[in-house]
């Protein structure tokens, strides 16, 4: 499996963790030597940790396993995303004891999805999988924020992107990056979805249509995929 994080030890004994791409190309399902490899690598010194995240999602389980790890550290942990903590690496972010965004970094969380083949008690039972797995992503949320399951799976629905102001608002994450005031330097808080931008847009587009006799049609799905190339 391809490596995706890596760890350094700084000067004054602080470790440096890096999650960049995607975590774990492959699912770590059966895989018992890449978790252990990270637990093993994690647990090789002590102290504090600082993980930075740049990352647009990947494997849900290889997030659970680190986010899972991480708590577990000895030491104090620390998370810096420094680009973005979108889908299952947003989950990694909630395991820092605090979570420190760059003014220009965004998280983005949705729902998990897998591809899946067979009769249609097989498609039940992907659903009831993507539902139980759902309601892992939002422990892990609502463990870091305290906000209610219900409104967390409605952020999860409408695949919900947060700049870092929103992000500390909503208790996400803790403060903001070489500011003095933590968010009160950022100017608006930041909270958009894929649902809204895409039905806005295409409201636009279709009365600016009906304006226009010889307008082409909208399609909506490729419009969708347009729009929307981020996400893990």
């Amino acid at each position: 499996m391809k490596k995706f994080w890596n760890f350094a030890d700084g000067e004054s004994g602080e470790r440096t963790l890096r999650l960049e791409g995607i975590v774990a190309e492959e699912s770590w399902i059966g895989d018992e030597v890449t978790p252990k490899q990270f637990r093993e690598e994690l647990n090789s010194g002590s102290g504090k940790v600082t993980v930075w995240i740049n990352s647009c999602g990947g494997d849900v389980f290889a997030a659970s396993a680190i986010y899972t790890a991480l708590k577990e550290y000895r030491g104090t942990v620390t998370v810096k995303i420094d680009s973005l903590a979108a889908s299952a690496a947003s989950v990694v972010a909630m395991a820092g004891d605090t979570v420190l965004m760059s003014p220009t970094a965004m998280m983005m969380m949705h729902n998990p999805a897998t591809i899946a083949a067979g009769d249609r008690e097989e498609m039940k039972l992907a659903i009831r999988t993507l539902d139980e797995v759902k309601e892992t992503i939002i422990n892990a949320y609502q463990l870091k924020t305290g906000l209610s399951r219900e409104y967390i799976s409605r952020l999860m629905d409408a695949e919900t992107w947060l700049n870092a102001k929103k992000a500390v608002e909503m208790k996400f994450a803790d403060g903001i990056l070489y500011t003095d005031n933590g968010a009160d330097k950022v100017q608006d808080a930041m909270i958009f979805s894929q649902s809204i931008i895409t039905n806005s847009i295409v409201g636009k587009l279709k009365s600016s249509a009906r304006d226009h006799t010889q307008a082409p049609k909208i399609k909506v799905k490729a419009l969708r995929r347009r729009l929307f190339t981020l996400g893990g």
